[in-house]
Formats: structure tokens, C-alpha cells, sequence
């Protein structure tokens, strides 16, 4: 039997868990169950699930699509996902933090069910930064929590260390932040995919439908894609917010997300910026790495930002995951309780006073 085939059987009990896609829906809707151990924190309301509840956040140019998992009388923990994902990567994680603390998941601009931005403009990471000034304006909080993967835990560390005083905490999940890239490397990959981006650019505005492939084949391909840090069975946590069915052929899909993403620009900060900015991360942080996944830049890098941050902050704590990079989604009860014992010595009640935006 080769890959293909086994890829296929394993998929199959998943397809059995799939429901009639809602009209307001972009992909597939799963109907998703979550066990807890009633023994692991009791007090803490496990044994009950989370409710959540679609968010949208209105900006300039769309929306910005969220999940709000349990109480919305408390300020949520803001939850931001890795670079090409979506809100769905938390599905799995956030069930097993405890109840009655509050996570706001959010779709980046042109991931998920969140709109792209205008048509003529490239994706910077920076943006990101601005976005999350503007969800504090939006819901009137006057302080920050962060959970962030990949790109999420780069762009919370940027938005901590730009804004250190309004952060209560950051969590960090396997990119610590801004890569330091080889000089003789930085012309040419601009030189390659400013271009591309414009041909993105101009196939959104034709409204030209990206390449559909069967469902099974997308899954696969988002294993592959992610280097297999995706499982085969966690892949309908992403897929479920990033596609749409083809008006071509309705048995095959497509990806929905903003393609001009493939080529965002990053922070682009120099090592001596993120060794100073480390020195702004004085709030309760802690990252944690995977011990399966690379660096994505020179180790020295990395030790050097470290040791800034451990000489610096009293309040960091750094740990090593016996896991790939989408730990969080693929095997959350290694994460969870680290992060939850984080949780319990610097999490504070923020009650909300005022209603919900409209």
C-alpha cells in the first residue's frame, strides 16, 4: 500500500465527522470534541467545555475574524497563530488551559475568515503590530495578554518590546523572534518575489480562482507543506477556516488565504535591535521550543537573545518540547500544562464593564 492510499484511509474516519457546509461558512465545519481529565485541576472547571464564539472586529478594509473561547465577562489572553495558519491551530490547545480564563483566537489580516487587505499593498509583519493596537482601541482594554505561535509568538514578542507597559504577559510558541537572514541573500529574494506578489496581486483583482484539489489532497498537502509539523489528523483544524469549495468543480477546494502572504516582509531588525529589545521584556514570558524543529537562523542568534532576556527578566521561563513545531496543535497535552502552571502564577481577573461592541 504507498502513502497515498494509507493518507486516504486515515482521512476516511475523519470525513465522517464533517457537516453540511454552512452558507456563511468559507470551508468545511467539523464537529469537534474535546476530553479533559477531570482529575488534572478540578477547581479549575475542566470538566465542562469551553464555549466559543465566532468574533468579527471591524476595520478599514474588512474585518478581522476571531475566536473567543469561555467567559466574555473577562479579557481574553489574545492568541495569534503561525505564518499561512489560522485561528483553528488553537482548536485543540485551548480546551485543556483552564475554564474560566478567557482566549481570544484571531485570524491575521488575509488568513482564515479575515479580510485581505487592499488590493495593491504587501504584507508586513509590522502590520500585525498595528492590527493589535487597533482590537485594544476596538474592545477598550487598557493592557495586553499574548499567546502566539510561529509568527503569532514573533508579533507578540515585536508588540511586548515596542509596548512593554501595557503587556501583562507573553507566551511564546517556537519563533522567538525576529530571524537575522544572510546579507547576500536579502537582495535576491526581494529581486524574486516583489514580482510575485504583484502577480498575486493582479490574479485577486481578476478574481481568478486559485488551483482546487480534492479534500484529501489539500490535507496532504498542508502536511507536506509543514514539513509534516501538521498531522494528517490535525490538518482539518487549519483546513476548516482556509478553504473554499471550487464554483468549478464542487467536489474539489481550493486554499482562500491572501496568496500575496507567501511573500509578506518581515520585521527585518537587525540583531543588535532585538538584543536591546530584549531588554524591554521585563513583563512574565516565557517561550517554549521545540525540540524537533530547526532555529530557522544561526544558533549564536538565538543564545544571544536568551541570555539578554534571562539576565534581564526575573520572570522568564524557557522550555524544550519533546515535539515538531505545531506542538500546540498536534500534541497540546505536552503544552498545555506548562503553559497552564504559567498561567496560574501571573494570569489576573480583568473583568470587562462594558458591553460587547456592537
Amino acid at each position: 500500500m504507498d502513502k497515498m492510499t494509507l493518507f486516504r484511509s486515515s482521512m476516511s474516519s475523519i470525513f465522517v465527522r464533517m457537516l453540511r457546509v454552512p452558507k456563511r461558512s468559507t470551508g468545511v465545519v467539523f464537529s469537534q470534541r474535546f476530553f479533559h481529565n477531570p482529575r488534572t485541576c478540578a477547581d479549575l472547571r475542566y470538566t465542562e467545555q469551553p464555549k466559543v464564539e465566532e468574533i468579527r472586529i471591524p476595520v478599514s478594509y474588512g474585518e478581522i475574524a476571531g475566536k473567543w473561547w469561555g467567559p466574555k465577562d473577562v479579557r481574553p489572553i489574545v492568541s495569534l497563530h503561525g505564518w499561512m495558519d489560522n485561528a483553528g491551530t488553537f482548536d485543540r490547545l485551548i480546551p485543556l488551559l483552564p475554564h474560566h480564563m478567557s482566549f481570544l483566537a484571531l485570524d491575521f489580516a488575509g488568513h482564515g475568515l479575515s479580510s485581505k487587505i487592499p488590493d495593491g499593498l504587501m504584507y508586513h509583519a509590522m502590520d500585525n503590530v498595528y492590527m493589535l493596537r487597533m482590537v485594544m482601541q476596538y474592545f477598550h482594554w487598557k493592557k495586553i495578554s499574548f499567546m502566539g505561535h510561529s509568527m503569532g509568538s514573533l508579533i507578540g514578542f515585536v508588540f511586548s518590546s515596542i509596548f512593554p507597559n501595557v503587556v501583562d504577559f507573553n507566551i511564546g510558541i517556537d519563533v522567538l523572534k525576529p530571524h537575522i537572514m544572510d546579507p547576500n541573500k536579502v537582495g535576491p529574494r526581494l529581486q524574486k518575489e516583489i514580482p510575485l506578489t504583484l502577480k498575486a496581486d493582479m490574479r485577486n483583482r481578476d478574481g481568478t480562482e486559485p488551483p482546487s484539489y480534492t479534500y484529501e489532497d489539500l490535507a496532504y498537502r498542508l502536511y507536506l507543506g509543514t514539513h509534516k509539523s501538521v498531522s494528517i489528523e490535525t490538518a482539518p483544524y487549519l483546513l476548516d477556516r482556509n478553504i473554499q469549495r471550487s464554483s468549478v468543480d464542487p467536489n474539489k477546494f481550493y486554499f482562500s488565504r491572501d496568496s500575496r502572504m507567501k511573500f509578506s516582509l518581515g520585521i527585518g531588525w537587525g540583531q543588535e535591535v532585538n538584543l536591546e529589545q530584549a531588554k524591554r521584556m521585563v513583563m512574565p514570558y516565557m517561550f517554549l521550543k521545540s525540540k524537533h524543529s530547526p532555529y530557522y537562523e544561526h544558533r549564536k542568534y538565538y543564545n544571544e537573545f536568551i541570555e539578554v532576556v534571562q539576565k534581564n527578566n526575573p520572570f522568564f521561563e524557557l522550555h524544550v518540547v519533546d515535539s515538531t513545531h505545531h506542538m500546540h496543535l498536534t500534541e497540546p497535552e505536552k503544552v498545555a500544562p506548562i503553559i497552564t502552571n504559567f498561567l496560574l502564577k501571573y494570569w489576573k481577573h480583568d473583568a470587562l464593564n462594558q458591553a460587547m461592541p456592537q
